[in-house]
């Protein structure tokens, strides 16, 4: 007979030697289902996802983990320099500490791809799972230590306004590209309501700088966008009617300036 504890206690203890998140452990000891026959078939599929995870995973040579070791040093010194602390100590030991969750962060995607992660649904809302949202959770696992290691760092040396300024440089200035987006859609937005979507903006802030890129970095503000746009819904707002109608108003807008256009 089957002792499927010892083989979800096995299962699972091979799962965290990759960084799968329990959820994930959950989603697939789900597909362990009684019966001989269905289970071999089962453990063969997730074998096989296994093989291809790990050979997935390629070390970089030592020539680009010098070239991309540099290149985090680069950035982490321009950032520090766009401050004006005038203190070299203080931008020595700033330039190591973003340096190093830099290179933290890049060495948990090398070594975390998305396809850890069991393709499955997302319980929320019953769709597949992306590759965006696999690879979300594959690095939303990375310790929170480096987060905290970083954040401890920059407030040891820096103002909360100096902070913010340095996680605007990981973020690309999202926070104020995206309230000037809301300001806009919303141009009678209240203190309170300018004031809550900030607070979510920034908060989206400080976790995308975990993320990799551009398009990861994206996908977190999104979730805060959400909450926002959630939020205007339960203060009375219609933020789906909002939106229409800036977008009608942006469209009716290049017609007229097209129109006033001399015709060659």
């Amino acid at each position: 007979m089957i002792n499927f504890n010892s083989i979800f206690m096995k299962l699972k203890l091979a799962l965290k030697s990759f960084g799968i998140v329990p959820a994930a452990f959950a989603a697939m000891a789900g597909m362990m289902i009684s019966g001989s026959g269905a289970y071999a078939q089962q453990t063969t599929t997730m074998q096989q996802a296994t093989i291809v995870r790990v050979d997935s995973v390629k070390a970089p040579s030592p020539e680009a983990m010098a070239k991309s070791d540099a290149k985090a040093e680069k950035k982490a010194g321009d950032w520090v320099g766009s401050l004006p602390l005038n203190d070299k100590e203080k931008e020595t030991r700033l330039t190591a500490v973003i340096s190093t969750h830099l290179k933290a962060v890049r060495d948990w995607n090398n070594t975390h791809p998305y396809t850890m992660v069991p393709a499955g649904i997302d319980p929320a809302t019953g769709k597949p799972l992306s590759t965006m949202d696999r690879t979300i959770i594959a690095n939303s696992a990375m310790p929170r230590s480096v987060h905290e290691d970083l954040m401890t760092g920059l407030r040891k040396d820096l103002t909360e306004e100096q902070v913010g300024a340095i996680l605007d440089k990981y973020t690309i200035g999202k926070v104020a590209f995206t309230m000037s987006g809301y300001k806009a859609i919303v141009p009678d937005l209240t203190p309170q309501e300018e004031a809550a979507i900030l607070a979510n903006l920034q908060q989206a802030r400080e976790q995308a700088v975990d993320f990799k890129n551009a398009k990861q970095i994206s996908a977190i503000f999104e979730i805060y966008k959400t909450k926002s746009e959630q939020y205007l819904n339960s203060n009375g707002r219609n933020w789906h009617a909002l939106f229409k109608a800036y977008v009608d108003a942006q469209k009716a807008k290049k017609a007229a300036a097209a129109a006033d256009k001399p015709s060659k």
